[in-house]
């Protein structure tokens, strides 16, 4: 089996913004991928587990998998999935649920292979050196907000008025978009892997640079 029927065999795909365009690329060499991660916790949960171990079985069959801690946009907190506002980390609580996180990856992916090793990447590394207005400017001018407000989670927040969505965990995914424009064009990344309750999100990465095709395996089942 290639990986994409690997992945089907075992329920672990669930969809994909470009299926014919992924087939084709994984059939002329190996690619470089990620699996981003917010560490909101000391310790992965089965959430992370399911897209982590799809990135092993990509290590495992010769590609060049990233995991990505969210040291910047953990710090922003990440709305799909969530009836009210996160609980805003410390830099130093990031650091050290970062530091737990990584030996686990340890045992989920190879970090001392030879040809193929798997990276790990903060992207507090590339979010923090760049101001608000380049920002503004350079990234948050390719999205329009009739896109962005469409994605259910954040239409439910906008419902509730109540508890309604802050401007901070609204541009969550503008954040994301520009994690995979950095690592495409700084770590030659061509492939996010992830959750189905990312699935409104993954589109986004489209914006920045027209390109690059993004294409996307989300999947939220149970690993077999």
């Amino acid at each position: 089996m290639d990986i994409l029927e690997t992945l089907k065999w075992r329920g672990l795909f669930a969809d994909c913004t470009d299926l014919e365009g992924l087939t084709e690329r994984l059939s002329k060499a190996p690619l470089t991928l990620y699996c981003g991660f917010d560490p909101t916790a000391d310790s992965l949960h089965v959430g992370h587990l399911v897209p982590l171990i799809a990135l092993r079985r990509f290590q495992d069959l010769g590609h060049h998998p990233i995991a990505l801690a969210g040291g910047a946009t953990g710090s922003i907190g990440d709305p799909s999935g969530k009836s009210a506002e996160r609980q805003l980390l410390s830099r130093e609580q990031l650091n050290h649920n970062i530091t737990q996180v990584n030996e686990q990856l340890k045992r989920l992916l190879d970090f001392e292979a030879s040809e193929n090793p798997a990276r790990l990447f903060d992207n507090a590394e590339w979010v923090g050196g760049i101001s608000y207005l380049d920002f503004l400017r350079d990234i948050g001018k390719h999205f329009t907000v009739n896109v962005m407000i469409a994605k259910e989670s954040v239409r439910a927040r906008m419902e509730d008025r109540d508890v309604g969505i802050s401007y901070t965990e609204f541009s969550y995914m503008l954040l994301q978009a520009f994690d995979f424009y950095h690592l495409n064009q700084n770590a030659n990344c061509e492939l996010q892997i992830g959750g189905s309750d990312q699935w409104g999100q993954y589109h986004h990465g489209d914006g920045i640079d027209p390109q690059k095709k993004r294409e996307n395996i989300p999947s939220d089942s149970p690993c077999p």
